[in-house]
């Protein structure tokens, strides 16, 4: 397998077959590890390469593809030194061997508290008009979506009391964005933060990133004040925040101490199945909790899918996993495993799983411990009062074996029917595209020999009737030589492919992404 991506200034127009509906205009915008080696060091797992913008532009029927490096302080320095000199996750990187001693010992001392890397590899995000790169640390960086030009570096710790943040934030029907951080050292008691972004918080003589304006919705403080809980997404509906506190647990200690230790950040998580997984309800206009102690069995969730109210409860849906093993899974030394060979050495790994958990949130204090306070008819879902007045929560499992889920997003918030994703077996690669029916628990699938697709993006068509109604944006890449990468279109209604571009040109597997309408830019 072949890490290495090469830097690409042009834009390059592709070959097709089939025909890009004509009112498919604007850039689906893509974020990911392209760079795993840096002179004669190499990083040592998929999530630690440095980050790799690219885009494909649709405009009057053609598609235009381009990528860049994201122009972080971690590339510069990297790309200076050629060599790895900034840690990352997976890979903690130590002073040159040839520094001399007062240099190292000053090394050590600068990483008893990391200052975490800007390497924002994992998500493109929007704060008020602006779009930043993104991963879960303390810093973004902001970017031309059009050009894919770096345009600076934002640290979140100036403007918001946070150490880290998630990638993955909730935009409502006015533009506001909403995000969650985590307030670990040097902010006061440790605690998570909820916090806002206005739609008009970019300002327009662009002297000032549009985090000047944030506003910090509420905080919650950790059920273990040296374990909080990792978190990379959450959920949100009309009127509350759904925020899952699991028992996959960031040790600090062993976070401030992982630099002497000579063990990576990554190794500092750690799943506790014996623990339990809190849920959080927390209003959206007020910021205040919910008063119930809603909790489940021990599970690691990465992603959301989708989180609505519907008669009196929450339905929020998840992907869960029974163990913490897929950090693993993306050892580069893993990956370049042949799948036969993985899939023996990893058998016994947790399925990622869809499942739907569903909170009451009105409670009759005359109602008897052990009842399932469900009333919906369209789940096996259960929220069991019990004698102490927490309520213990079992979900509906809707489907198994997918990730990188993604729905039509004007239902985000909304009760909704369909959602998309890459279907994963036994390999880190995925190999499929589905759509999840949950009203019939049905799904279809996309496969194409010998590739492996992103994230499945939904684009809704301008006069939509039905919530299918649109295309999923895939981009595609094979490790067979003789097959070269292409952006699949796909009719989100019948499943069906209905164009394809193929590109002349290294394109790398990514994360997640955007999709910006033209007149959004």
């Amino acid at each position: 397998i072949e890490f290495i991506y090469f830097h690409r200034f042009a834009e390059i127009c592709f070959c097709f077959l089939g025909s890009i509906p004509p009112w498919l205009q604007g850039t689906l915008l893509r974020n990911g590890p392209g760079l795993f080696s840096v002179g004669n060091t190499s990083y040592k797992h998929w999530f630690d390469g440095m980050a790799l913008i690219h885009s494909f532009t649709f405009k009057d029927g053609d598609v235009f593809y381009k990528s860049k490096f994201l122009k972080s302080e971690t590339y510069k320095k990297n790309i200076a030194a050629n060599r790895i000199v900034v840690s990352e996750f997976g890979t903690m990187v130590y002073p040159d061997p040839c520094k001399n001693i007062f240099s190292k010992a000053f090394s050590y001392l600068m990483n008893a508290i990391p200052d975490f890397t800007d390497n924002n590899l994992i998500n493109i995000i929007r704060y008020g008009k602006d779009y930043y790169a993104s991963s879960e640390v303390n810093y973004i960086n902001q970017i031309d979506p059009l050009t894919l030009d770096t345009l600076g570096r934002t640290n979140y710790r100036n403007h918001i009391a946070i150490n880290l943040a998630t990638a993955h934030p909730h935009y409502d029907e006015e533009g506001n964005t909403y995000n969650m951080g985590t307030a670990i050292m040097n902010f006061g008691k440790p605690k998570y933060v909820i916090f806002k972004v206005p739609a008009n918080a970019t300002d327009k003589e662009k002297k000032k990133p549009a985090l000047g304006n944030v506003e910090q919705i509420c905080s919650i403080p950790f059920r273990s004040t040296l374990y909080p809980s990792y978190f990379h997404s959450f959920g949100m509906t009309e009127n509350y925040i759904v925020f899952v506190e699991q028992a996959f647990k960031l040790d600090i200690l062993k976070l401030a101490t992982a630099y002497f230790r000579d063990v990576n950040w990554g190794s500092c998580l750690k799943f506790d199945k014996d623990d339990i997984t809190l849920i959080h309800l927390v209003s959206r206009k007020t910021g205040k909790t919910v008063n119930a102690k809603y909790y489940a069995d021990a599970f690691v969730v990465f992603h959301h899918i989708n989180a609505y109210e519907e008669d009196s409860h929450v339905v929020f849906d998840l992907i869960t996993y029974q163990d913490s093993n897929l950090y693993d899974m993306f050892y580069i030394h893993n990956m370049k495993q042949d799948v036969d060979k993985f899939i023996e050495t990893n058998k016994d790994f947790s399925r990622p799983t869809c499942q739907r958990f569903v909170l009451p949130l009105n409670v009759d204090k005359e109602t008897p411990p052990d009842t399932n306070l469900v009333r919906l008819q369209d789940t096996t879902a259960k929220a069991m009062l019990k004698q102490d007045g927490s309520i213990y929560c079992t979900p509906d499992t809707i489907f198994e074996g997918l990730e990188l889920p993604g729905i039509n997003y004007k239902f985000n918030s909304k009760k909704y029917r369909y959602f998309y994703g890459t279907r994963v077996e036994w390999s880190p690669y995925p190999s499929k595209i589905a759509k999840v029916d949950i009203a019939t628990r049905t799904h279809q699938v996309w496969i194409e020999e010998e590739c492996y697709p992103s994230e499945p993006v939904f684009v809704a068509s301008p006069d939509a009737a039905e919530e299918d109604d649109g295309v999923i944006l895939s981009s595609v890449v094979s490790f067979n030589p003789q097959k070269p990468p292409f952006l699949v279109v796909l009719d989100a209604k019948s499943f069906k492919e209905i164009a394809r571009a193929t590109i002349d040109t290294a394109v790398h597997m990514d994360l997640h992404g955007l999709f910006i309408h033209d007149n959004s830019t």
